[in-house]
């Protein structure tokens, strides 16, 4: 069995979408959405192209999860400025 990670950029009633053109692969036993960070967890024998190319034609934008897509929503999801750090620098 094998699990593939995915970045697909939804709204609330994609997710609905999303779900209805995952259904219609042979293969899949458990497909995990979490809408907060745009990440899609599927698990099941179908290869990860073929979800790709079953997401793409639903009308999703979507990609294989990343590292880097990690750390943009870690970055995206701080609230307040309070909680991020920067260096001002004066030039003048």
């Amino acid at each position: 069995m094998e699990t593939v990670e995915l970045k697909v950029e939804m709204v609330g009633i994609h997710e609905k979408r999303l779900r209805k053109c995952l259904s219609k692969l042979k293969g899949i036993e458990k497909v995990e959405v979490d809408a907060h960070s745009q990440k899609v967890v599927v698990t099941g024998y179908a290869h990860k192209n073929r979800l790709l190319k079953a997401i793409r034609r639903g009308g999703l934008k979507a990609d294989f999860w990343s590292p880097q897509n990690e750390l943009l929503t870690v970055y995206a999801s701080a609230t307040t400025y309070g909680s991020l750090r920067f260096n001002n620098f004066n030039f003048f």
